[in-house]
């Protein structure tokens, strides 16, 4: 290795990660820059590129298919949504509705007879009739009704032979000796190929431990003939269930180890392997892993290591740098990238301050020219360039001059005839990207492909795209950039703007940052102190923020503040919610560690509790401009007549310990900002962070006497409820407390009647039908059911699983629940901390102790502390679960084929109505649930935590809830009282105005 130029390599990528897009873009349109007789040569090698391609579309269905089925188009979505799910469906009912499903409302008659190809004509007769059979999308039973009468599932074969012959396209075979033996037919001479072993990402162990045997043996295999030249590629996801930045100390040993093996074997074998390239979070540990194999003296004069870059990451260049760097020959594949959505969706949720790659298709396309002529340069790098752009291999063509030590690289099942004329007759190499697996491996890989290779500014859907001419086609990104100087996409948004002019998002911290996430854990460990085994003893408040434990003096003090709060203009009370909001971002280190050190919650719940609070502080601060100023409302001529809000007097804001910070704030600014002052009380198991914010809200302009804390338990809070001066309560808790709450505001007769916002807890129950991908699945229920030990109002309580997937989906669940790591919450590898206090430990162990046989899975804890095991329970029947148990336990039951909307009905009779899941790829099963589940908040194909204030409203009702939705566009009306003022202006001279109308007019 050069220390030096892979030092500097390595600063250049923390510098670039996340830089204002102009500023990465400079340097490398410079380098992508050709001069003017390079462009005419280019221009032309690339319109007879063009040619061939568009002579092979008439050989091949694939990019007529493309063509003829564009993913903007209904009838895309629809058959990629059907070739997703259908061959994973085990159950010809649910098959049934899945086809009826997607084929149902597209125009597939409009396709008739429309492409050159006679495969897609017939695949397109074929829905046709499907659709007529299954009723026009109209009768969604007419399929089983045909099928009942003919005795023979037609459709469904039919469907299913379709779905695998689309599998076949993408996939060179279902086993390695398959796919070599494909690589020997005449349509693939002269190439080689670079096999995959389908696996986008490892969920369990025994995932793992498969998709390394499957390498294993397909390294066997290709090195049973060299001579072939074919090679190997790997997934270090498909390696390891936790290839996390906050699991390095343990993923990187053990994939150093494992790539270790198989590059000993590969060398051995004597054919090449390539380590594909990951989401950027994972840049940083791959780059170790790599490095470490590189140097490996076992390794030296082998050739035949590489690695995978993506050109659409800021800091591709200084990765090709540090790999020409390694002491070695390097095989380096330059790719667009695969993930480009989910890393613009992931920057956006966790509020960063920059994407880490580019926003626009033009740009990744100069940021590839930049790397390929990097590669070209450097002296230790064999380059593998993999694109299907006509103009980006004419570039490279033009680039190169005579030499041929590089390849070419393309997707099997795309880019058909690109690189012919130039492997079989001018002696350039190209490497066809060979996935090898069974059909229902194949499924995420092969949407993954569609969509990147399908979408819009692709150039194969430009290539399909009869109606643009051969420049547009061709056009020089260079000058797309240039023109609009290198700047970010105008559509995508910084994060902190991702909610326009209207408020700021909420700033994150970027814990795929190992630094950042070091740094934040040494601070969070140093606030607690030692690991959360136990509740830290009592601590004195600030006395200048809190009201004492005498009820009575901080309502006195509440409501004598309460005039002068209450006439504060309302732009002026919306401005302190913002200056909150920023002092909540400047003291974010520090309240994250109280919230681990005092409510054992792990970093990322820490970092979500702050941002919760800031965007509460925001958004109410924005609902207010918006909502609460004075209404001018419509009426006869003589007469004004005005809607104002106003504040109803002292409120009293009870918050749970679950989320001490965000919901203690959120009911305490909302009842601020609409002109109410507020006596809160956080759960006695929390009162650190709360004093902590209330400071803060002083300091951001809120009056002492306005905002007055008084902490305590049970006692404190029945003592506020019952003060006749209170005037709202806001309450977030149990039901029994709710109930309560409610009973106590009724007791005096003489007592104003008064709202109350209460959100409770709910049996939140998640229902997974047949079409469900199971490792999404499984994702989203350890995510939902264990992450804050199950501490959350709306965490997963009951897994409803259709019973013909029910025992794989288990099976694939305890393996992911033997991966989570139980302990202190202050260190970033925890995934479940502690329970928060002594009685809600016994609670839920003496629960756990009842259930015997029923405990399908637990896990090891500490031997100290209130640790809960992470449990998983088997119920003969949804019924068997009738109350909540606030902790990281999971019930699951199943339920028949068909039955959906039974089965949403008996969740619905628990009376509970606070957060509901379903996992299916019917649309209409969608709809029923959205359409007949009683619940504040339905989460569909996801988790079902972590609503975002403003986007997800939060709030249940029946048992769970009344109402309004925290976080929602109704909820600081609730906190006011409305007053309408009507006055007759005839008595002071009537309407002055209609004197000024033009009389022929009037």
């Amino acid at each position: 290795m050069t220390p030096d130029v892979a030092s500097q390599a390595r600063k250049s990528m923390a510098a670039l990660h996340r830089a204002p897009e102009p500023d990465v873009l400079k340097p490398l349109l410079e380098r992508a820059t050709v001069s003017r007789e390079s462009r005419d040569r280019i221009m032309s090698e690339s319109l007879t590129l063009l040619a061939d391609l568009r002579a092979a579309q008439g050989k091949g269905w694939v990019n007529q298919f493309l063509q003829e089925y564009r993913l903007n188009s209904s009838e895309g979505v629809a058959l990629l949504s059907l070739a997703e799910a259908f061959l994973r469906v085990p159950d010809p009912e649910t098959a049934d509705l899945l086809i009826a499903d997607k084929l149902g409302d597209a125009d597939w008659r409009a396709h008739t007879g429309k492409s050159n190809s006679t495969l897609v004509n017939s695949a397109t007769w074929g829905l046709v009739v499907g659709r007529a059979l299954v009723g026009e999308g109209e009768q969604p039973s007419a399929l089983r009704r045909l099928i009942s009468r003919a005795g023979e599932p037609f459709v469904r074969q039919a469907v299913g032979a379709a779905m695998r012959m689309m599998g076949e396209i993408f996939v060179m075979g279902r086993t390695i000796d398959e796919a070599a033996r494909r690589m020997k037919k005449p349509e693939h001479e002269g190439f080689t190929a670079s096999f995959d072993m389908l696996g986008e990402a490892a969920r369990t162990k025994a995932d793992a431990d498969r998709y390394f045997r499957a390498y294993v043996d397909a390294i066997d295999a290709v090195g049973a003939d060299p001579a072939a030249g074919h090679s190997i590629s790997v997934k270090l996801s498909a390696l390891h269930a936790r290839y996390e930045v906050a699991q390095w100390d343990d993923c990187v040993p053990a994939l150093t180890e494992m790539l270790e093996a198989l590059a000993v074997q590969a060398a051995g074998k004597g054919i090449a392997l390539t380590v594909d390239a990951e989401e950027s979070e994972r840049l940083e540990m791959s780059l170790d892993i790599i490095g470490t194999v590189a140097g490996l003296p076992a390794l030296k004069g082998w050739d035949g290591f590489g690695m995978a870059v993506q050109a659409y990451g800021k800091r591709a260049r200084p990765v090709i740098a540090w790999a020409g760097a390694l002491g070695r020959e390097m095989n380096v594949r330059l790719v667009k990238g695969a993930y480009w959505d989910s890393e613009i969706k992931r920057t956006q949720v966790e509020g960063l301050s920059d994407y880490p790659l580019f926003t626009r298709k033009a740009a990744t396309d100069v940021s590839y020219l930049a790397c390929a002529r990097d590669m070209l340069d450097a002296p230790h790098i064999r380059p593998a360039f993999a694109s299907h752009n006509a103009l980006t291999v004419a570039t490279i063509v033009e680039w190169a001059g005579n030499a041929r030590d590089f390849e070419f690289q393309r997707l099997h099942g795309m880019g058909d005839g690109l690189y012919e004329r130039l492997v079989r007759e001018h002696g350039y190499h190209c490497r066809i990207y060979a996935p090898v697996g069974g059909h229902r491996d194949l499924l995420a890989y092969l949407v993954r492909r569609l969509l990147e290779n399908g979408a819009n500014s692709s150039f194969v859907h430009q290539l399909a795209d009869e109606r643009l001419s051969e420049e547009e086609i061709l056009a020089d990104p260079v000058v797309k950039i240039a023109s609009v100087g290198g700047t970010r996409h105008p559509n995508i948004p910084l994060p902190v703007d991702l909610f326009g002019a209207a408020r700021r998002n909420s700033s994150g911290l970027d814990l795929a940052d190992r630094e950042i996430l070091l740094q934040t854990a040494t601070q969070c460990s140093r606030e607690s102190g030692s690991p959360a085994s136990q509740s830290l003893p009592p601590v004195a408040l600030d006395p200048r923020v809190r009201g004492g434990t005498e009820v009575t003096g901080a309502i006195t003090r509440a409501a004598a503040a309460f005039p002068a709060w209450s006439a504060t203009p309302v732009d002026t009370r919306a401005a302190s919610l913002d200056a909150l909001a920023d002092l909540l971002e400047e003291n974010r280190e520090e309240l994250m560690a109280i919230c681990v050190a005092e409510a054992f919650k792990t970093i990322p719940d820490a970092l979500g509790e702050v941002r919760e609070a800031v965007d509460f502080c925001r958004y109410y601060a924005q609902q207010t401009r918006d909502g609460l100023h004075p209404i001018d409302l419509p009426g006869p001529t003589g007469e004004r007549n005005t809607l104002r809000f106003e504040g109803r007097g002292v409120w009293a804001t009870i918050a749970p310990w679950n989320f001490p910070l965000a919901i203690f704030l959120g009911q305490t600014v909302a009842a601020l900002v609409a002109g109410n002052t507020v006596v809160a009380k956080p759960a006695p198991q929390t009162p650190r962070i709360a004093e902590f914010a209330v400071r803060l809200a002083h300091d951001a302009g809120v009056p002492k006497d306005a905002l007055v804390l008084v902490p305590g338990g049970p006692e404190v809070g029945a003592a506020l409820t019952a003060d006749p001066r209170i005037m709202g309560v806001a309450f977030t808790g149990s039901t029994a407390t709710a109930r309560k709450i409610a009973r106590s505001l009724l007791e005096d007769d003489n007592r104003p009647i008064v709202p109350l916002i209460a959100e409770t807890g709910g049996i939140n129950a998640m229902i997974v039908d047949s079409t469900a991908l199971p490792e999404q699945v499984v994702a989203d229920v350890v995510t939902s059911a264990f992450r804050s030990a199950g501490q959350r109002c709306s965490a997963l309580r009951l897994l409803l699983l259709q019973e013909e997937i029910a025992d794989g989906v288990i099976e694939m669940l305890k393996g992911a629940m033997d991966l989570l790591i139980v302990g202190d919450p202050a260190d970033p590898r925890t995934d479940v901390g502690p329970v928060i206090d002594q009685a809600a430990y016994d609670r839920l162990m003496a629960y756990r102790g009842g259930l015997g046989s029923a405990i399908l899975k637990t896990l090891p804890v500490p031997d100290t502390g209130l640790f809960v095991p992470p449990t998983l329970v088997r119920l003969g029947a949804l019924d068997a679960l009738d109350r909540e148990w606030f902790g990281p336990i999971l019930h699951v039951a199943t339920w028949p084929a068909g039955k959906l909307a039974e089965t949403i009905a008996a969740v619905n009779a628990k009376g509970y109505g606070l957060t509901m899941g379903l996992h299916s790829r019917i649309a209409r099963a969608g709809e029923l649930v959205e359409a007949t589940a009683k619940v504040g908040n339905l989460y569909i194909n996801r988790s079902m935590i972590g609503a975002v204030v403003g986007s997800q409203p939060f709030g249940g009702e029946g048992l769970s809830g009344t109402g309004p939705k925290a976080g929602g566009p109704h909820y600081l009306q609730r906190f006011c009282v409305e007053r309408a003022v009507s006055v007759d202006t005839t008595s002071a001279g009537g309407n002055a105005t209609l004197l000024s109308l033009d009389e022929g007019a009037a």
